[in-house]
């Protein structure tokens, strides 16, 4: 997690945002611990209760558990979940702009697929 925080909005979503990104991005799986409260808030000197209040989120949306005693966390199942969720946010309040704008472009499908696979081949030899 880097350390640069924006403000469009509270950090402690900011902070569960990242969490979820590396859910997804399976940097964090089910059955592993988050860092303690301590180490997060003196890595990225925060406030204890900030941190706190974005892990209680988590554990309010049923993707990580306290353990007493032990620390936080991941559920299984955690990116399954997110996931699902993800995907239906996406569909919902995203993709109707992007296809708005692919459609003002006059782009279609094939073109699309060629852009996605040429950025792939450039990111293979960088």
């Amino acid at each position: 997690m880097s350390a640069a925080w924006n403000d469009n909005s509270p950090i402690y979503r900011q902070l569960k945002a990242r969490v979820v990104g590396m859910m997804l991005d399976g940097a964090l799986q089910s059955g592993d611990a988050l860092p303690s409260v301590r180490q997060v808030a003196a890595d990225y000197q925060l406030n204890p209760i900030t941190v706190s209040r974005a892990y209680q989120e988590l554990v309010d949306d049923a993707l990580v558990e306290k353990r007493r005693g032990l620390g936080m966390y991941v559920l299984d199942g955690a990116r399954d979940k997110l996931l699902a969720s993800e995907r239906e946010r996406f569909m919902r309040e995203e993709w109707p702009a992007m296809l708005e704008r692919i459609t003002q472009l006059g782009l279609d499908l094939d073109q699309l697929l060629q852009a996605s696979r040429d950025s792939g081949a450039q990111g293979e030899s960088a």
